[in-house]
C-alpha cells in the first residue's frame, strides 16, 4: 500500500501519510508522491482545497525517517534533505487553501511539515514541538528559520532549546493552531472547512494567499501597493462579476475561477 494516500472528496484533496507502524515518519517516497500529488491537484480545476492528514497511530508525523536520512543516495536523485526542500517547497507554494488535520504529536519534521500549510485544525490529543534537540540533529525545513515567525520568538525558543511538546490548546494560544477539536470530530470538521472554502472564489483566494505571503517578507507600503495591483487585476475577472450580480440579486454565487 502507498505510504501516502491520494483522495478526492468532493472539490477536496486529501493527502494523507499512511505509516501508522512508523508514527507515519517521512521517507523518500512519501516527500516524492506527496510532491506529485500537489501538482496533480494544481491542475485539476475541480480541486479547490488540499488537506494534509494522517494514518489514525499516536503520532500526526514524527519526523524524518532517520535511516532514509542517512541511506545513500542513488544517482541522478535528491538526496533526502534537498528532496525535503523540494516537496515541502511545493506544499507551501500550492496556490490553494492547504488544511493540515493533526490527529496526534507532531515533531521535527512534522512541524516542519504541518507550518507549510495555511490553516492548521488538531485534535485535542495533539501535541506540537521541534523535538531536533533532543537528538542532537539541527532543523533543516523551517525548525529554525520559519518557527519564530509563525509563534512569539521566545516560545520558538524554547521549543527548540528544550525539545519538548506542547498540547494543540496551548500552541493555540500562540497562533500556531486554528482550531481543537474533539478526536472523533476531526476529519468532519475539516471537510466542514474546506465545502465552505470551496464555495468561495478560488480566484480570490488563490490571490489573497498569495499577497498575504508575500506581505511576510515586504515593508506595510510594499504590501499595500502589491494588494492594489492585484486588486485591480482582480477588477478583470469573472469571479468579481459574478459575486457583486449575486449580492444585488440577492443569490448565491457561482464562481469558475476565473
Amino acid at each position: 500500500m502507498s505510504e501516502l494516500l491520494v483522495e478526492k472528496r468532493g472539490m477536496t484533496g486529501w493527502l494523507t501519510l499512511n505509516r501508522p507502524k512508523a508514527f507515519n515518519a517521512l521517507t523518500h517516497n512519501i516527500l516524492n508522491e506527496l510532491e506529485v500529488a500537489i501538482v496533480d491537484f494544481e491542475q485539476d480545476d475541480n480541486i479547490r482545497v488540499i488537506v494534509l492528514a494522517a494514518a489514525d497511530c499516536p503520532a500526526f508525523c514524527a519526523g524524518a525517517d532517520l535511516k532514509q536520512v542517512l541511506r545513500k543516495t542513488k544517482q541522478g536523485e535528491n538526496d533526502f534533505l534537498m528532496q525535503c526542500r523540494v516537496s515541502f517547497a511545493a506544499l507551501r507554494n500550492c496556490t490553494m487553501p492547504v488544511i493540515s488535520a493533526i490527529n496526534g504529536m507532531t515533531m521535527a519534521g512534522g512541524l516542519e511539515l504541518i507550518m507549510c500549510c495555511d490553516i492548521i485544525i488538531a485534535s485535542e490529543k495533539a501535541t506540537l514541538g521541534d523535538a531536533h534537540s533532543n537528538f542532537g540533529v539541527f532543523p533543516g525545513a523551517g525548525g529554525a528559520s520559519i518557527l519564530p515567525k509563525l509563534i512569539p520568538l521566545n516560545v520558538a525558543k524554547y521549543l527548540l532549546f528544550t525539545g519538548k511538546l506542547l498540547p494543540a490548546a496551548e500552541m493555540k494560544q500562540y497562533g500556531l493552531v486554528n482550531e481543537v477539536v474533539a478526536p472523533e470530530k476531526l476529519h468532519d470538521r475539516v471537510q466542514e472547512l474546506c465545502d465552505e472554502l470551496a464555495e468561495k472564489s478560488p480566484l480570490v483566494l488563490r490571490r489573497m494567499k498569495k499577497i498575504a505571503n508575500q506581505s511576510q517578507d515586504q515593508s506595510r507600503q510594499s504590501a499595500l501597493d502589491s494588494e492594489l495591483l492585484e486588486l485591480r487585476e482582480h477588477f478583470l475577472s469573472a469571479d468579481i462579476h459574478e459575486g457583486l450580480a449575486a449580492f444585488s440579486e440577492k443569490r448565491k454565487p457561482i464562481f469558475i475561477g476565473k
